[in-house]
C-alpha cells in the first residue's frame, strides 16, 4: 500500500501502485442534513467540516467504491461533486440508483471484478443484530488487492462475515468503521469498541485502522472511548484524525494511536 488517508467519518482514499480509490464519499458540509431521527445527539450531520486538506486528499481520483447507499457513505454533495466518468464499484442492489445519479461506469460486484491491474473483492457483512441489521441492509465490504491488501469492511458489527473475511483474504490492512452507531432502542449497528477488539484479536498480523467517529450524530463511542478500551485490552489499532494519512502501511508520527 502506498498510502491510506482518512477524509472524514468512513470517506477514505487507498492508493495503491499510484492507483487512487475514494471510499464511501460523504462530502456534505457541516450541518448540511438533519440530525438520524431516533438516535442520540440530536444535532445536525455531519458533524464536523471536511478537513484543511480536502480538496488535496480528493484530487486524482482513480475510481470510487460505495459499500452501501446510506447518506453517511454517499450524499448528495458527492454525487454532484465526483466525476461522473470515473469507474464505480458498488454492490449489486445499488447499482441503478447510482446510475441514476449520472455514473456512467457504475460496475456492480456481485463477488471479483478487475480494476487497474488489482482486483477488487465483495465481502459480506451485518449493519447490527438481528431483525434490525436485515432492516438496514443490504451492506458490503471491500478488499481491494493489489501489491498488498486493504480490506475495508464497511457498515458492519463484528460478526462471521467479517471473520471469514479476514480469513479468506489475509488482508495487510483492514479499515473498520467504529463508533457504535445506534439508535435510541436496540444494540449498536456498528462496531463497539469491544468489536474492534475482537477484530484486531483476529487479525494479528496486519494493520487495524478504525475510523467512522465523531462525524455523525448516531456515533457515541468518541476516539478517546476507543482508544482507552484498547489500551485496555493490550490491542494495537491506528485512530486517525480526519485528514491524516499512513504511508506505506506505516502510521504518521503524529498519530496518538
Amino acid at each position: 500500500m502506498n498510502a491510506l488517508s482518512l477524509v472524514r467519518h468512513a470517506t477514505l482514499v487507498v492508493e495503491l501502485d499510484g492507483f487512487r480509490v475514494l471510499v464511501d464519499p460523504m462530502l456534505d458540509d457541516a450541518g448540511a442534513r438533519p440530525a438520524i431521527e431516533g438516535t442520540p445527539e440530536q444535532r445536525p450531520n455531519p458533524l464536523v467540516p471536511l478537513p484543511p486538506n480536502a480538496d488535496e486528499l480528493l484530487s486524482g481520483i482513480d475510481a470510487i467504491v460505495v459499500t452501501h447507499l446510506h447518506a453517511d457513505h454517499f450524499d448528495t454533495a458527492a454525487a454532484e461533486r465526483l466525476d461522473h466518468g470515473l469507474p464505480l464499484l458498488c454492490q449489486p442492489a445499488d447499482a441503478d440508483t447510482l446510475a441514476d445519479h449520472g455514473f456512467g461506469q457504475v460496475r456492480p460486484v456481485e463477488s471479483s471484478v478487475a480494476l487497474a491491474g488489482m482486483v477488487v473483492h465483495r465481502t459480506g457483512g451485518r449493519h447490527g443484530h438481528g431483525e434490525l441489521a436485515d432492516r438496514l441492509g443490504p451492506v458490503s465490504g471491500f478488499v481491494l488487492e493489489g501489491p498488498r491488501r486493504v480490506y475495508v469492511a464497511g457498515d458492519t458489527v463484528w460478526c462471521d462475515e467479517v471473520r471469514e473475511a479476514l480469513v479468506r483474504h489475509h488482508p495487510d490492512v483492514t479499515v473498520v468503521n467504529a463508533g457504535g452507531a445506534r439508535f435510541l432502542e436496540g444494540d449498536p449497528i456498528t462496531m463497539d469498541a469491544a468489536d474492534v477488539i475482537e477484530t484486531a484479536r483476529a487479525h494479528p498480523d496486519g494493520e487495524l485502522v478504525a475510523v467512522h467517529m465523531e462525524a455523525v450524530n448516531h456515533c457515541i463511542v468518541t476516539r478517546a472511548d476507543l482508544r482507552r478500551a484498547l489500551d485496555a485490552a493490550g490491542v494495537s489499532a491506528w485512530i486517525p484524525d480526519d485528514g491524516e494519512t499512513m504511508l506505506g502501511g506505516a502510521r504518521p508520527d503524529s498519530s496518538a494511536g
